[in-house]
């Protein structure tokens, strides 16, 4: 069974910054495209970043380019998200997400394997 756990949420104020991990199994970690996607109270899940399956290449929403930072550690099969210069508007539950294979999609419904999310939270 793949498990994702994702820590590093919590309370921020504006142009603040946190840290998420994504831990994942070693075969998954190597076998999978992994992203982070978010979700506001009353909107959709959206993308918010990925990583090629190589790890070469990076992907990041508009509202979120320049400011946020995907990145993976290959000793801890941890995918990280920077979030630097903190918005309100990027209060949300984040979640990382996997799918096996070297093909990156931007819609939630592409990926097989979910984390149990966590909030991140953007005070003004």
């Amino acid at each position: 069974q793949v498990q994702l756990v994702e820590s590093g949420g919590g309370l921020v104020q504006t142009g603040g910054s946190l840290r998420l991990s994504c831990a994942a199994s070693r075969r998954t970690f190597l076998s999978s495209v992994m992203v982070w996607f978010r979700q506001a109270p009353g909107k959709e899940r959206e993308f918010v970043a990925g990583l090629s399956w190589s790890g070469s290449s990076t992907y990041y929403a508009d509202s979120v380019k320049g400011r946020f930072t995907i990145s993976r550690d290959n000793a801890k099969n941890t995918v990280y998200l920077q979030m630097n210069s903190l918005k309100p508007e990027d209060t949300a539950v984040y979640y990382c997400a996997a799918k096996s294979g070297t093909s990156l999609q931007y819609g939630s419904s592409w990926y097989d394997y979910w984390g149990q999310g966590t909030q991140v939270t953007v005070s003004s």
